[in-house]
């Protein structure tokens, strides 16, 4: 770990990583993830976004948090926001040091793919491209996303090809620039209309750079004393079986029945998923008015409360305490969880992308491998079937337990949103408009 010196040091001679301790990199090998030695890698991770500025900003932050992340078992994090001409030397040092790993998803508040104004322009592209620039160095960086929940309602999948042009792109910077081939994927909303056509979708095509690399379902189907048959992860399993990229849940752990008991890890860590799924990120960190945190800063105080590190009611800095007993009900979680996989040397991967799906009423509207939008293009909607806002769509869970969909509305910024008021046959007619 860097002291004041050296870190200082390091800066004056433009050092962005401390390879002194350097974790191995991390692959992408058909369906599963693999390390550098060439183990089978497993995500046990934690949604890290303290408020919506950057978390990987400040050192001594990240070294406190990192600490307790090793307790926990943590090996990986998720950022949904930084600043990309910040240093983040430090805090990439702090993680590496405590052996964890980093997603960082590319897009920010005012760059990331809008479905009710769907785009893939210069300036997104150029955004996305500084952002992974700030990252591509360090070896504990595990993927990028290209975005999260673009799509949040069921009727805004046309959203879909741009989302998959993004990441074609992207991947084409990558390695114009030289870089590692640092996964590059995409976080997803669990709509049940959309089961599995937009993960197939994103895979599909003979033409591998413009697939995403990785998928990720933010899914909060587990709730308490659920199984594999009643949470419908049984039904996630059949879609993944078919997936010839790495699948895991890029956000998880609800929170409807408390305390949390994260039962679910020994499902998706253990026997009935590990064939299937490369592991969990855990839905946060940071308690905040969601309670879906595992630590706390300090007690809240009132909304109006204006000072250092207080935001909306919650302390956002300082010594993190965790919350019981959440936190030690994951930590022994985890402690049990431990799967091994199969080594890269012995890997043969054997499924072959799935065939791009073809639309469907009422639901997932691209029709078959479809052309990819270019830099600059936008979606044609035209105007004479939009109608007044839909109601918000179906997100059924695909077992029998309540309906888990999120109101995060943490730091994260996601996106709660109503969907594009668009009629079928318009946004089709449209949508033809540019192949």
């Amino acid at each position: 770990m860097f002291s004041r010196a050296i870190l200082a040091a390091s800066l004056l001679a433009g050092s962005a990583i401390n390879t002194a301790n350097a974790l191995p990199t991390i692959s992408a090998v058909g369906s599963k993830f693999f390390d550098s030695n060439g183990s089978q890698f497993f995500m046990k991770g934690i949604a890290y976004q303290l408020t919506p500025a950057d978390p990987l900003a400040d050192t001594e932050q990240c070294q406190r948090d990192a600490s307790l992340m090793k307790t926990l078992g943590a090996n990986t994090i998720r950022v949904y926001h930084v600043e990309p001409n910040e240093n983040h030397s430090g805090c990439m040092s702090a993680f590496e040091d405590a052996g964890i790993y980093a997603l960082i998803d590319l897009d920010t508040f005012t760059t990331d793919i809008d479905p009710l104004a769907v785009s893939w322009n210069q300036s997104q592209f150029d955004a996305f491209a500084r952002v992974m620039d700030s990252f591509a160095d360090y070896d504990n960086v595990l993927g990028f996303f290209i975005g999260n929940e673009v799509i949040a309602m069921n009727n805004q999948s046309l959203a879909a090809p741009y989302i998959k042009a993004a990441a074609r792109d992207m991947k084409e910077y990558r390695d114009s620039k030289g870089y590692r081939k640092i996964p590059i994927g995409y976080s997803a909303a669990d709509i049940a209309e959309l089961r599995p056509m937009l993960q197939d979708y994103l895979a599909c095509g003979t033409n591998s750079s413009e697939a995403i690399d990785f998928f990720g379902l933010n899914a909060y189907e587990w709730c308490g004393s659920n199984t594999m048959q009643t949470s419908g992860y049984n039904t996630l399993n059949t879609y993944a079986e078919n997936l010839n990229i790495p699948i895991f849940f890029s956000e998880t752990g609800c929170n409807t029945a408390r305390p949390r008991d994260f039962a679910d890890q020994s499902a998706i860590l253990g026997p009935d998923m590990d064939s299937l799924w490369s592991g969990a990120i855990i839905y946060e960190w940071i308690e905040e008015a969601n309670n879906y945190g595992l630590i706390s800063y300090g007690t809240s105080v009132a909304a109006t409360v204006t000072a250092t590190n207080i935001e909306g009611g919650f302390t956002r800095g300082g010594t993190p305490t965790p919350v019981s007993p959440d936190f030690t009900n994951l930590q022994n979680q985890w402690k049990t969880l431990n799967p091994t996989g199969v080594k890269s040397s012995d890997y043969k991967p054997s499924v072959t992308p799935p065939p791009c799906p073809a639309s469907t009423a009422g639901g997932w509207l691209v029709d078959g491998d479809v052309k990819l939008p270019s830099v600059g293009q936008v979606l044609q909607t035209g105007s004479a079937s939009t109608t007044a806002p839909v109601a918000a769509a179906s997100s059924t869970p695909t077992g029998t337990a309540a309906n888990p969909t999120s109101t995060k509305a943490g730091a994260n910024g996601g996106k709660e949103i109503t969907g594009m008021s668009i009629g079928l046959v318009g946004v089709m007619l449209g949508f033809m408009y540019w192949l």
